[in-house]
This record gives structure tokens, sequence and C-alpha cells, in this order.
């Protein structure tokens, strides 16, 4: 399917200023008891890049956003924009060792923070040069910053000339497994053009329906499927600041919202809400579940419970991220991640970037004006990322027949045991179907015998016992013996990220570490 012209040649300020003339007065923001229509955000979002440009920002310099989810994050993450520089969003997560390095690394000229993480401010930028700091909020605010009010500004805002397809939007650290982050650079084409890919593909009412956004904003997924797929077509976004079962039910109840975006994770957590609950979920037209292999069991117990959909998809940052989901009011396959949404093309390839046949497991590749420019400052990065124009997600998949892809595993997770390709996730969904268990995550240990074995780590459901030879006993019956793991881990939780994805680099610490954590394990001898 071919996007508009209009839409493949606009940079992100083009098309919110477009939209807001489009739908000037519907609500486009609710947070904290406010809302603010479409041509107050692209009003106010001026007022900020007029007070960037004023004190310095020109067109191609990187500006940190460190900030809760708000109104206050897409005015900023606009403004910024509007200035030509780009957006540099920080994981809230991260310790100011971490967010120097990414300030260091994008050579960030200004940065833009909510004021609870004004201590993790001042230690994350003391040896780093900047032309000022803002800080949201009014009482926490560091030594000789501005405050927010006092960013704004009357004044008109640059007359930027953009070359959407050129220009990077925004740079998106995408957090590695071994060393550092690399920085995903995001052009306006990436961003505008998965904005209306994901406008096609999860279609809501423009003036009328609502996205309840828990997932934190500085991520991919939040940003451009909620965030820019709002901002830009005329959807209501509101954001929430973090997730809290019980506070998630009652702002749906409250705000009537139509979709819910979340990771396996929060809709496990869901499930455990109390019956006075189930109402407040009545408004959604549907839910959306990405960032992580959503376990079947999972899907099963939340549409039986809530009559609710859950709609798989998925797609790495360095694809704006969206590339795939199961069709809404389509055919869905359980334990796919679906069909690629328009404008972006999906393949299987094989090590040497030659397509394989369906059915027949490989690296899922992508193609599309949704895929990055490449990784900042790391050319061999970005060569390596690529077979010529597709780009390689590190997701071992397969394609079936209807054109449905199939994430097997991550390629990195895949364990080796005794020869025999093990995949995590096909572990993971036998663990899920094991009834006291509440979380899973399989991961590979080095073993001098079997090459790897896996390695189970488990958090059992409130008032259910179970014994690793119980765990054990399970998969016995349900996978081959290579794939039973050797070893089992109990946790009261399983280590998550800000947007609620489990860690299973924490976990492979905690493999080496063997200690440290209140966990137990039982291995056979």
């Amino acid at each position: 399917m071919e996007a508009p012209t209009s839409i493949k040649n606009l940079s992100v300020p083009d098309a919110l200023r477009q939209n807001a003339k489009l739908h000037a007065g519907a609500p486009a923001i609710v947070f904290g008891g406010r809302t603010l229509d479409f041509q107050t955000v692209d009003a106010q979002s001026d007022r900020v890049a007029a007070g960037l440009h004023a004190r310095g920002i020109r067109k191609g310099d990187r500006v940190a956003l460190y900030c809760i989810n708000s109104d206050f994050f897409a005015l900023a993450y606009f403004g910024i924009q509007k200035t030509g520089a780009t957006v540099v969003p920080i994981n809230l997560l991260l310790n100011p060792k971490e967010i120097n390095y990414i300030l260091k690394d994008s050579g960030a000229k200004a940065m833009i923070y909510f004021e609870a993480f004004a201590g993790n401010v001042k230690a994350a930028t003391e040896d780093v040069e900047l032309l000022g700091r803002a800080c949201i909020g009014a009482n926490k605010a560091g030594e000789g910053d501005l405050l927010w009010p006092e960013l704004l500004s009357d004044q008109k805002p640059p007359a930027v000339v953009f070359n959407p397809a050129e220009d990077v939007a925004a740079i998106l650290y995408t957090a590695g497994t071994t060393g550092h982050p690399k920085g995903a650079m995001l052009t306006h084409t990436n961003l505008v053009s998965n904005a209306w890919s994901v406008s096609q593909a999860l279609p809501l009412e423009p003036g009328k329906d609502s996205i309840l956004l828990v997932l934190p904003m500085f991520h991919a997924f939040a940003a451009t499927a909620g965030m820019l797929y709002s901002m830009l077509h005329g959807i209501c976004v509101i954001p929430l600041p973090r997730f809290e079962p019980h506070e998630t039910a009652k702002a749906l109840a409250a705000t009537k919202a139509g979709m819910f975006m979340g990771v396996p994770s929060m809709y496990n957590v869901l499930l455990h809400l109390p019956d006075e609950c189930t109402e407040m979920f009545s408004s959604l037209k549907y839910c959306i579940s990405g960032g992580a292999a959503m376990p079947v069991e999972v899907m099963k117990a939340f549409e039986t419970r809530y009559g609710k959909l859950i709609y798989e998809g998925d797609g790495p940052t360095e694809c704006s991220p969206v590339t795939c989901v199961n069709p809404i009011g389509g055919k869905r396959k359980p334990a796919s991640v679906g069909l690629p949404v328009p404008l972006v093309e999906m393949k299987i390839m094989d090590d040497t970037g030659k397509e394989v046949s369906h059915g027949t497991i490989g690296e899922i590749c992508v193609r599309g004006p949704n895929v990055m420019k490449g990784y900042w400052n790391q050319p061999e990065e970005t060569a390596a990322s690529f077979f010529g124009e597709w780009f390689r997600t590190g997701d071992l998949g397969t394609e079936d027949d209807d054109g449905y892809f199939f994430i097997v595993d991550r390629k990195k997770d895949m364990l080796i045991v005794n020869g025999m390709n093990v995949y995590p996730r096909v572990v993971e969904e036998v663990l899920y179907q094991f009834e006291p268990v509440r979380e899973a995550a399989v991961i590979g240990e080095p073993h001098e015998l079997h090459g790897e074995i896996p390695v189970a780590y488990v958090a059992l459901k409130e008032g259910r016992k179970a014994t690793a030879n119980d765990v054990r006993n399970y998969c016995r019956s349900n996978l081959g013996r290579y794939e039973v793991p050797r070893k089992v881990f109990f946790m009261d939780a399983l280590p998550k990220n800000a947007a609620g994805k489990i860690m299973k680099r924490e976990l492979r610490t905690h493999g080496e570490l063997e200690r440290g954590i209140d966990s137990r394990r039982d291995e056979p001898k």
C-alpha cells in the first residue's frame, strides 16, 4: 500500500501542524486533570521551540528529554523537533553514569528534565558542557536551571526547512546485552510514515477515540504507536506516569479509553485484579501487545476474563518501531505477531541474506520507509545490521503460507545443547502452561559437557507452591529432553525494564553470581 505523497514528504512538526488544523478543538492530551486540544499542543510546542532557539539551539543539535509520561513530554518532544534539533529521550531507569554516557555520545547541547530527576541530572551532567537545562516543575530545579515557564517564549518559532528523509528527528538508545547502548537514528520520514502505518493498522476514530498510554513515552513503542499516532492523526492520548494495576483500571473506567497498549507482563499482572475491576475494562475496543512474546496462556486468560481481544504485534526500535500486527477485525493467529503493516515489507532470511522457504526458521528482516538511517556514530555496526536495504532485526522466526510471521526467539538468545537448537520461547510457553507459574523466563548457561544448558527463572502465583522437580517433570511431559531446564531458580518477581519487559541480561548476571538475590535453586546431580 502506498502512503499519500503528503505523508512521505512531511516532517514531524509539519504533520503536527497539519493535524492541528484538521482537529483544532478536539481533545489531544488528558493529564493531571487538564485537557489540551490539538491547537493548544501545536501552540505550546511552538513556545518551547522559540525558547530553545532563543537560547542557542539550532538545526542538527541534540537535546535530551528526561521526563515522565505527561503532556509536558509531548510538548517538549515536539518543541525540540520544531527547532530542527534531534530529541534524545532518556530511559527513566538509567543511573547517572548511563545517562552521562548517552549525553556525551549524542553530543547533547541541552536537556529538559522533570523535577523529580534533579539529583540524577546533577550527577549525570557534572562533566558535560550544556548550553542549558530546563526543569519541568517548580521545586527541585538545579542551580542556574530554567524553570518550565521561563523556557517558554511568545516569540515566533524558528522557520526550519526540513529534509524529512535525511534529517534525524530522534535518537533512541537501544539497550545492549554487552557494552554500551547504540543510538538508532530515526528520521522524520521514519516516524511520520510509521505513525501513518499504525493509523491504518490500528483504526480509531479521530476526534472521538483515545489511547490509555502507560508504556513509557521514551520507548519507541509508546512514542510512535501511542503519542505520534495520536498527535498526528486526531486521537486523544491519556498518559499515565507509571503502571499500577488498580490505578490503570480506574483510569480506563474514568476516561473510557478505546485502546490499551501493554507488554505481556502487564496483561499478566492485570489478570490478578479483584473481580470488581472487571467492568472497568468495558470501554476498550481492543488491546495491543508488543515488546516481548505474549504467552498464549496469558492471552487466553485475559481475553476470557475481560472479554477484550489482544492483538499481538512487533517491531524493533530501529524500525520506528512497528513492523507487524495481527489485523484488527481480521484473522488472529495465537503466538503470531501478525502481518506486516502498510508500507513495511518483511522476509525470513538465512545468514547470507537469502530468503528461505515458508516454515523455515531464519532471521526476520525488514524493509520500508520506517527503517532507521543507521546507528549514531557507528558505521560498522550499521553496516553489519543490513542486508542491502533489509534491516536484520536479530529475531529468529518463520513465515507461514498466509504471510503471518512468528517469532521463535532472539537470535542471541538461542541455545545450542548437545548440538541441538533450543529456543527459550518454546520452553517459556510450556512453563506458562504449568498452573502454579505466574512468570517465567529461560536463558542459556555455558556447560563443559553439553555446550549450553537451559536455565529457568520462575515466579509463582500467590499462595501456590512448586519445586524445581515439579517444574522439570512438567517440562519433560511437554518438551524434548534437551529442552528441559537443568536449573530452576525461583524468584518473587522477575526483573523488568521501564517498559515492563523481562530483562534477561539481569538474569544472566544472576546466573553468573548465583548469590546475592533472594532465590532458591535446585538442579539434578
